[in-house]
Parts: structure tokens; C-alpha cells; sequence
């Protein structure tokens, strides 16, 4: 049986623009596109009008087609040959599920290839104006999951990573805020320590909430912060009160 091929492709944190040639390249030569919920349409735009565009997004809580499915899912469509995308809001292997799903590929002797993607980790600061690392303030950087927060079989030593590194960027940790601020504290970091939250980075709608440790979790409630956020917390998110240089386009 002649496999198609599985290409691994990172969609970026969701500005068109920052999409790489190759994931372009790849979009326009699409058969099958399996998609997730922060592609945007200009990005699905981009794939032949006759591929076949499959929606698998998942948000905290609510997973519409659960990760096996979407990894059988893929299989199959290789199997019956063309160019399958899997595209995926960030970068593939950060927290992307691309590692599992390589995997199976593997298992089952299908060809992939993985393109990687500008990861919201860096880029939603980034457009925030604040640097993960600066040569003044920090020179470790840890990225860390927030959807762990919960889960007691896979905990989390937030204190030791905060101990650990000067910047700690947290990717889904906005419905976690509360209890991962809390194991913080208990663990000794200090209240007055600067968090950043970068809500809908890249996207027009962008905003930033800047605070301390202590005050962040009122702040954030008050502003009403939803997701896709990206949380900054070290020194460094104090420096977007005057680096920010990204401004919403007129609508």
C-alpha cells in the first residue's frame, strides 16, 4: 500500500503573517487539512478550495474529538495517500500533541515531516514588548503547561521551577490562575513579583495586563481576562510598561 505523507505543521500564535514560507508552501499543496481551534480563516484560506478542511479544536474542559481519534484520524487520510496538514496553533512540538502523534505515524511506517511554528510562548511577549530574557533581569527561561495545575498524579512543583529560572511563561494557565498564583505563594515566591498577562497575543484584539504576584488574580477576574493568554511571570514582564510597541490595527 503507497502511504500518503503527514506534514506536522506549526500555524504560529495567530497572525497570518507569521506563518513560515514552508508552512505556506505546504497549505497551498494540501489534500487533507486537520486543523485546530486557534487556526484562523485566512490561514485555511490559504489550502486548495477543493482539500478537505477537518475541524478537531479542543478548549479546557471540552475536547470535541478526543486526541486518539484525531491521531486515527490522521492515519487514515495517509493511508488512502495525497498530502495530509496537520496544522496547529503554536509550534507542533510545544505543547502541540505532535510528539504522540509522530509517534504513531511511526508505528505505523507513514511518512512525516514536522515544520515548526512560532510558539505563543515567545511571540505573545514578544508583541507585548517583553523579552524573556535581558541581560539585566533573566538568563533561564522555563514554558510550562497550566493545564497540569489540577492533576494530582502529574503535579507540578511550581515553587522549585520558580526557584529554578528568572522567567516562567505559562501557555493555557489563565483558568488555572487562581491555584497556580496560590502554590506560588505557599512555596515562598514573593508577592511583589511582576506578572504579565498577554491575552489573544498577535491577534488585533490584543491586550495586556501587567500586576504583582499578589494582586494578579483580582486584577485578571476584574479585566475579565479569557483565553488564549499567555502568562509572564519574572522580572522581565515589568519591562512591557515600556517596550510595548504593539498597537491594534483600526478596524
Amino acid at each position: 500500500m503507497v502511504h500518503g505523507k503527514v506534514y506536522l505543521v506549526g500555524a504560529g500564535p495567530g497572525d497570518p503573517k507569521l506563518l513560515t514560507v514552508k508552512a505556506v508552501e505546504l497549505l497551498k499543496e494540501a489534500d487533507v487539512v486537520i486543523y485546530d481551534r486557534l487556526v484562523g480563516e485566512q490561514i485555511l484560506n490559504l489550502a486548495p478550495v477543493k482539500a478537505e478542511k477537518i475541524y478537531v479544536g479542543k478548549r479546557t474542559g471540552k475536547h470535541e474529538v478526543p486526541q486518539n481519534k484525531i491521531t486515527e484520524l490522521i492515519i487514515e487520510k495517509a493511508q488512502t495517500g495525497g498530502n495530509v496538514v496537520r496544522l496547529k496553533g503554536g509550534d507542533p512540538f510545544v505543547f502541540g500533541r505532535g510528539g504522540e502523534e509522530a509517534e504513531a505515524l511511526v508505528e505505523k511506517g507513514i511518512a512525516f515531516e514536522v515544520v515548526p511554528g512560532v510558539s505563543s510562548s515567545v511571540a505573545a511577549p514578544m508583541y507585548a514588548g517583553i523579552p524573556l530574557t535581558h541581560r539585566d533581569y533573566a538568563a533561564s527561561v522555563a514554558i510550562i503547561t497550566g493545564h497540569r495545575a489540577g492533576d494530582a498524579e502529574k503535579p507540578i512543583n511550581w515553587a522549585k521551577i520558580a526557584d529554578a529560572v528568572d522567567t516562567m511563561v505559562i501557555l493555557m494557565g489563565v483558568e488555572s490562575l487562581d491555584g497556580i498564583v496560590n502554590k506560588l505563594l505557599e512555596g515562598g515566591v514573593s508577592p511583589n513579583k511582576p506578572v504579565a498577562i498577554i491575552e489573544s497575543g498577535t491577534y488585533p484584539q490584543q491586550r495586556t495586563l501587567i500586576n504583582i504576584l499578589g494582586n494578579i488574580v483580582k486584577d485578571a477576574e476584574k479585566k475579565q481576562i479569557k483565553p488564549p493568554a499567555v502568562i509572564v511571570i519574572g522580572e522581565v514582564a515589568n519591562l512591557g510598561r515600556k517596550l510595548a510597541w504593539f498597537k491594534k490595527p483600526l478596524s
